[in-house]
């Protein structure tokens, strides 16, 4: 049964709030056919989780956009999820995997780069996520702590099948309710493991891992892998190059093949598809 989903999480007694994430069937969408190792699959997936958390956090229409370009051999890597949490990304490699492992040896200097889009006022908004720490939640406990204002634990788990993750934030008034609460609540979750964070349910997960606390789970939300041709934006591309550039790439290479590497499908032009794409131009002018 897919587990697709978010969900957010309260302790009404303490005033700590929280967030879980699995995903599986989206997540295998998503991952199809990129023949990732299992080191790439794990930090991907990771961030994936992360990205979905930081969507679940805009009140507009818009997306989350988490991208980290450096000269590891991860060279490239990108998630976008929507408001409505539709879900696309990649990794790409600059060199094969062999003995890397840690965060640091496959992304290299690569920086961590968050942009909020807010479709209502056609604006954006980045932020660097500071590489303080030896894996992506360490990171992004910082991040989340810096950006909230909060105290933040990140537990996350990802391997090619699923991906998990679970939040907890302290609010400010916990202290006043419980002075205990929150270092007890983080021992507790500290004892999940990575196939539990992946795989339970998220009821069954905060029982299990809190099953002496008051919790009250709020209603969820899907995640769906959504990553549709767009053939117009392409064309668009190719006529911007100009009918002499294209139809001369056209007789270089036997038709024009673009590789789409975010969404992994490939749109292919042979002489024909050239004629008609630049016959409706001259139409529509």
């Amino acid at each position: 049964m897919a587990q697709d989903v978010i969900q957010r999480f309260l302790f009404k007694e303490h005033s700590i709030r929280g967030q879980v994430i699995q995903l599986d069937e989206a997540w295998q969408k998503m991952t199809h056919d990129r023949h990732y190792p299992e080191v790439i699959s794990q930090l991907l997936g990771e961030l994936t989780a992360v990205s979905v958390i930081l969507a679940s956090g805009l009140k507009h229409d818009g997306k989350i956009t988490l991208q980290i370009q450096g000269k590891g051999p991860v060279n490239l890597l990108v998630v976008e999820v929507t408001h409505d949490f539709k879900l696309r990304g990649v990794a790409k490699t600059s060199q094969p995997i062999e003995n890397q492992k840690t965060m640091d040896e496959l992304l290299g200097n690569g920086q961590i780069l968050v942009t909020l889009e807010n479709n209502q006022t056609n604006s954006h908004f980045q932020s660097y996520v500071p590489r303080e720490g030896d894996t992506v939640a360490k990171c992004f406990e910082t991040f989340f702590q810096q950006s909230e204002q909060l105290p933040s634990r990140l537990w996350l788990a990802a391997d090619e099948n699923q991906l998990g993750g679970l939040l907890l934030q302290k609010m400010p008034d916990t202290d006043n309710k419980d002075a205990d609460a929150w270092d007890r609540v983080s021992h507790l979750a500290e004892t999940v493991k990575d196939e539990e964070l992946m795989q339970l349910p998220s009821e069954e997960l905060l029982h299990r891992l809190f099953h002496e606390e008051t919790v009250e789970l709020f209603e969820g939300n899907t995640v769906v892998y959504e990553c549709p041709q767009d053939k117009s934006r392409v064309d668009d591309m190719l006529r911007k190059l100009g009918e002499e550039e294209v139809r001369e790439m056209l007789e270089e290479q036997g038709e024009i093949v673009i590789h789409n590497e975010i969404c992994n499908y490939h749109i292919r032009y042979d002489a024909e598809d050239v004629d008609a794409l630049f016959a409706k131009h001259e139409t529509l002018q």
